[in-house]
């Protein structure tokens, strides 16, 4: 275990921490009793003091984004936590629905006491059958003792949580396209404005937060919203979980200060790097992150704003490690698959341009390339980005332009190889499509 601040992963490890038991006698279901006899409004300040950002990506200030719901519509406020965790390299929500889940649960009661929302709901990945399990035999156990319901812990607050499970669409992690699902639509994401927060579930008011942003609110209510501001940086507040994997001798999810220089996380939480090979990048934030070579890496600490200044973003913990024998060619192609299957197919641009640069990285990558393709796979990029309804888009592209740059004389090596009759042969490759 870590030996930094743990907020989130503290009673982790411990057997029975999913049950309510487990979760009371650890003080769970404490902070929530506190929170409703407070005005909601100043729930709400102390969320802002906290400088909590959205731990789902993008990274916007929690207390803000709920300080935009209007209050006097007369329509019922709706909380959707979001747990369709579908971004490659990311898994931290996953631990949390498995192992805490009730912590999760105390979390959307103190935002849906803030919001004075009357019904919230968990979404979660499709792929995600035993979280799913998990986090709603947590509700039932709730709705048991009285937690959930009418008259929330003996009080004239009534709320009710029902857990949804998706179809497996990563698109559905954008917060408009989970709406559509929610509401029975194909899951494609709205044109904003309106934004949820005025126009969201049925027309409704809604608030929209990840799994580990919600989950970080009991803390932040029990020690006070100054005390986790002292916590991190500035302007990067607080802890964050890191998904890690790739190339490294500890895989996991670690919960460490923002700040934390990253060269430092590989070492000291992820073991170095396997069978001691070198460190060749890392993708900091998922999958839809700009990679970041190991020279890039001095320097360079885990927060919003150090990782932007690298040219990178934090995104949503997605901590991928490789190492130099990674093959950036097939990198930009498994990823280019992904994102290929995943557009919604609502833009035109998205939905024809993500295979056309899957095509053109399968034609590199098998030997078949031309001196024009890397040309080709920017222009397509030029389309597609700034050009869809939901930032899927820039997401596609990202990976595709960050590895040719990044590494443009592997694709040129193995376009030359081609073109003078040596090509790549599909043995070569680690996997094929």
């Amino acid at each position: 275990m870590s030996e930094h601040l743990q907020i989130l992963l503290k009673d982790i490890k411990e057997p029975d921490l999913h049950t309510l038991e487990g979760y009371e006698k650890r003080g769970g279901y404490q902070t929530i009793r506190k929170v409703l006899q407070m005005d909601p409004l100043k729930v709400i300040e102390e969320v802002k003091a906290s400088g909590l950002r959205g731990r789902g990506g993008a990274g916007f200030p929690t207390g803000l984004k709920w300080s935009f719901v209007p209050r006097d519509t007369g329509k019922p406020v709706y909380l959707l936590m979001n747990s369709d965790e579908s971004e490659p390299g990311t898994f931290k929500d996953r631990v949390l629905l498995e192992k805490n889940p009730h912590l999760c649960i105390e979390g959307m009661l103190i935002a849906a006491w803030a919001l004075q929302s009357n019904w919230s709901c968990n979404y979660i990945r499709g792929e995600y059958a035993y979280p799913y399990e998990r986090f709603n035999n947590a509700v039932k156990e709730a709705y048991e003792k009285g937690y959930l319901g009418d008259g929330v812990f003996g009080s004239s607050f009534k709320h009710d949580m029902v857990t949804h499970r998706g179809a497996g669409a990563y698109i559905c992690g954008e917060e408009t396209g989970l709406i559509e699902s929610l509401e029975g639509k194909k899951g494609q994401p709205r044109l904003k404005p309106p934004y949820p927060a005025v126009v969201g579930v049925y027309g409704c008011p809604t608030v929209v937060n990840n799994t580990e942003t919600l989950a970080t609110l009991p803390w932040i209510m029990q020690h006070g919203g100054s005390e986790y501001a002292a916590i991190g940086t500035e302007k990067s507040t607080g802890t964050k979980l890191f998904s890690a994997s790739g190339h490294i001798n500890k895989p996991g999810v670690y919960e460490v200060e923002l700040g934390y220089p990253i060269l430092d996380f590989i070492k000291n939480e992820c073991g170095g790097i396997l069978d001691g090979k070198e460190l060749k990048c890392i993708i900091p934030g998922g999958s839809s992150v700009p990679v970041l070579k190991a020279d890039e890496l001095e320097g360079v600490n885990l927060d919003y704003e150090s990782i932007q200044a690298a040219g990178s973003m934090l995104g949503s913990g997605g901590f991928i490690v490789m190492d130099e024998t990674t093959d950036m060619v097939e990198v930009a192609l498994n990823l280019a698959h992904f994102y290929a299957h995943e557009s919604c197919g609502q833009c035109t641009p998205c939905r024809e341009g993500g295979h056309w640069i899957e095509k053109i990285f399968k034609r590199i990558a098998f030997g078949q390339g031309t001196e024009r393709d890397m040309d080709l796979i920017k222009d397509l990029c030029k389309q597609i980005g700034g050009h869809t309804i939901c930032p899927f888009g820039d997401a596609l592209i990202t990976p595709a332009l960050s590895c040719m740059k990044k590494y443009p004389d592997e694709f040129k090596i193995k376009i030359e190889r081609a073109l003078n009759g040596n090509p790549v042969k599909a043995t070569d490759l680690h996997y094929t499509f």
